[in-house]
């Protein structure tokens, strides 16, 4: 009984830092359920970041995969560490991995944990704006009529190919041309609309930017939904590295559409194309878009859990 109390202690206490705020712990980690989680993630992270730790070295990029290596300015090894979400404690057993010895984390008796009252107001501002973000994106209908075209738009004429250097297009010029003059672009996000063909963006019936982009965010959107793990990673160690890798290879799943649905050639890769320039291939990017924006909602509604638990420290 005791074994069994000790490998599943779950406690609750609160660290009083003004009269105002409060950090709340429900769970402690024993040491020996942190390191296997730890041992447990990196595995995990690994499967991804070994291959394209070889391919950089390599100089052999991969043009669906290396996307969030390159896009996304997150270090390998950040991804491959192990951060408890807010609320959970660890034993505070040596020696400690790097990464919980700065930041804000925290020493009490036996528990080390990251503590939301040491955010600077800055951080906490920061964050704010992202919970707004995330649930503004959260509670707008959902658009499944973009048909990926952001990716037409962007090479439309030739002039600016962002991936030619390693896969070509698998369409003439004047077929992708004459498909984007022919097609409505609905493109929600500013950071896909911003590397359209400046001669493309006047059709877009939206126009997002970027101090607008929670006004025009849709939890449909594939780029949207790759974002969770950008700010999945900037709200850590908050969100926890289990969630931040859910987002991780959710975005793979979704820079797989994105690729495919593109102009560009991926037979190479092995990937077959969705092709939108037809009615079938629109009708399977809906299908596809529509079943990975239903993985995203969960992970969306559980980094804004995550952020409201760390932005209302001690709260219900």
């Amino acid at each position: 009984m005791k074994q069994a109390r000790a490998r599943d202690f779950l406690f609750c206490f609160q660290i009083r830092d003004t009269p105002s705020r409060v950090t709340a712990i429900s769970t402690l980690l024993k040491t020996a359920d942190w390191q296997e989680r730890l041992r447990l993630h990196r595995a995990r992270a690994e499967r991804w970041t070994v291959s394209a730790r070889s391919r950089r070295a390599a100089r052999n990029p991969d043009p669906v995969e290396d996307f969030l290596f390159t896009y996304y300015p997150f270090s390998f090894a950040k991804l491959e560490e192990w951060h408890p979400p807010v609320g959970v404690a660890v034993e505070a057993s040596d020696p400690l991995p790097a990464c919980w010895t700065k930041g804000p984390y925290r020493r009490d008796g036996e528990a080390l944990f990251a503590d939301p009252t040491l955010l600077s107001d800055k951080e906490r501002a920061r964050l704010v704006w992202l919970r707004e973000l995330l649930a503004a994106t959260r509670d707008r209908a959902p658009n499944l009529a973009c048909h990926g075209l952001h990716e037409w738009a962007m090479v439309y004429r030739g002039l600016n190919v962002r991936h030619g250097e390693v896969t070509p297009l698998r369409l003439p010029q004047r077929e992708i041309d004459a498909l984007v003059e022919s097609r409505p672009i609905r493109c929600s996000h500013f950071d896909a609309f911003r590397f359209f063909h400046p001669d493309t963006q006047p059709l877009n019936r939206l126009q997002p930017a970027l101090f607008t982009r929670e006004d025009f965010e849709q939890p449909a959107c594939i780029h949207a939904n790759m974002d969770l793990y950008k700010w999945s990673f900037k709200a850590m160690p908050w969100a926890g590295s289990d969630l931040l890798l859910d987002c991780f290879e959710l975005a793979m799943e979704l820079r797989d559409l994105d690729m495919r649905a593109s102009p560009y050639d991926l037979g190479a890769c092995g990937l077959e194309p969705v092709k939108i320039e037809t009615a079938a291939g629109r009708r399977d990017y809906e299908k596809e878009q529509s079943r990975l924006a239903a993985k995203s909602a969960p992970l969306r509604q559980r980094l804004i859990a995550a952020l409201d638990l760390t932005l209302e420290p001690g709260g219900a």
